[in-house]
């Protein structure tokens, strides 16, 4: 508590420095305009700051706030910031310029000089005409506003055309205990698909068709069908149920799916709307698992599929899970591959008390759909709100996955955090590129 109070307090003062040398800033680009030297204009300044650091404390810490806001929240103070440092930059150089030229003038000015004294012969001067220039100060603030634009006018543009760029990513997951017959096992993952905020079937569909272009032997949603109301797949229920494998298809909920942020009427009419979203499973031929565990037999072997309602460390969310149940009658099998959707629940509950659950398959983050994604980098600003945001994550033997899902909520369309396809092979053994403990 006492970490998390001076990391909100380390944010708040990084902020108000950061603002009062922009405010500096853009008093000295237009020297000229009187609103801006005002007392209003530093009044409605430093309104918006605190807008700005409100922005950030409900996006980093806030538990009010539902997904969608908070990564509303996070991601324009993050854009600011990203706009503010660009034009530090030239505030910078511009006081380094001027000191330099102060430096100079302080020395010229100690230096004895001998003025010539004009003869009665000597021509007066030739007059020359007054041209009126931006004094190189302004000039170089105004550029700095200028360049700061541009990130803003780039992610403004970029968004949009992230929403169904969709890519897949392979990853080998190794499991000591896995049975021969598993071995070379091909598992897909998708997650989030947040129907509601689809405007375009026919690229949903391309996405879907990467899916299956892979041939996985079996495939996992890990929540989030919806943003709120089954009836935001009644256009995209033929589509999903394309999402088909030889070993099936099993899904489980996400915090989206229980219709917990919407207005009801009435109760009944929630309750109903959870029927019909559990319902859409079944109809699109998905194995909803609710608390519970399937048993995948290849040759006479054996794995466990285990699926928990959602379960998140943060009040905000929901816990419906129940692990207890979930990992009921499993003891005999050798490994048991876990769905739940939030990551937070990997560190706060799976790993202290099942350490006989070997990989958990989550989602939730989005990755904040903004950041940067590679091979061998990745960051996003949502990494201050979850310690496991994208990718894979081991901790002794047990494994997680995070990913950063199929669709979007909250902001249409993605900035580097792309939509994500997730291909699996299982492998028997050891990761060769991990020390043997």
């Amino acid at each position: 508590m006492i970490f998390k109070a001076l990391s909100i307090l380390f944010w708040i003062i990084i902020e108000l420095l950061i603002d009062r040398y922009v405010l500096q800033g853009i008093r000295g680009a237009f020297q000229k305009w009187r609103l801006l030297q005002s007392k209003a204009f530093a009044i409605f300044y430093w309104g918006c700051s605190a807008l700005c650091i409100a922005a950030l404390i409900t996006g980093g810490y806030a538990d009010f706030a539902g997904t969608g806001v908070r990564a509303a929240c996070l991601l324009i103070t993050f854009i600011l910031l990203i706009c503010k440092f660009t034009f530090i930059l030239f505030i910078f150089a511009d006081d380094i310029r001027r000191k330099f030229l102060l430096k100079r003038k302080t020395s010229a000015a100690t230096t004895p000089t001998l003025t010539p004294t004009a003869s009665h012969n000597q021509a007066a001067p030739a007059t020359t005409t007054n041209i009126q220039t931006i004094p190189r100060s302004e000039f170089l603030l105004k550029a700095g506003l200028l360049a700061a634009a541009v990130p803003l006018a780039a992610i403004k543009t970029a968004m949009p055309k992230g929403s169904y760029d969709y890519h897949v990513w392979y990853q080998n997951m190794y499991l000591p205990n896995l049975p021969k017959a598993f071995d070379g096992l091909r598992i897909g993952q998708i997650s989030d698909i947040h129907s509601g905020s689809f405007y375009n079937k026919k690229a949903v569909l391309g996405g879907v068709e990467m899916l299956l272009k892979e041939k996985p032997d079996l495939i996992f949603f890990t929540g989030d069908l919806v943003n709120g109301e089954a009836s935001e797949m009644t256009d995209y229920q033929d589509i999903f149920s394309k999402v088909k494998a030889p070993l099936g298809v099993f899904s489980t909920l996400g915090n989206h799916d229980y219709g917990d942020y919407g207005d009801w009427y009435k109760l009944g009419d929630k309750k109903k709307n959870h029927q019909d979203l559990i319902a859409t499973h079944k109809n699109m031929g998905w194995d909803l698992l609710l608390n519970e565990n399937r048993r995948l037999k290849i040759n006479g072997e054996e794995i466990g599929i285990l699926g928990i309602e959602n379960w998140s460390e943060y009040s905000r969310f929901p816990k419906y899970g129940r692990m207890d149940l979930a990992v009921k009658n499993t003891d005999d099998l050798p490994v048991k591959l876990l769905l739940s959707h939030d990551p937070s629940h990997w560190r706060a509950e799976v790993l202290p008390k099942y350490p006989q659950i070997d990989a958990m398959f989550a989602g939730h983050t989005h990755g904040m759909q903004f950041g940067v994604r590679t091979e061998h980098f990745q960051y996003s600003p949502i990494k201050y709100v979850y310690n496991e945001w994208a990718g894979h994550y081991q901790e002794n033997m047990q494994q997680l996955y995070v990913n950063v899902g199929f669709g979007f909520v909250g902001l249409t369309g993605r900035v580097g955090i792309l939509p994500e396809i997730t291909i699996f092979t299982l492998k028997a053994g050891h990761d060769p590129s991990l020390p043997i403990s």
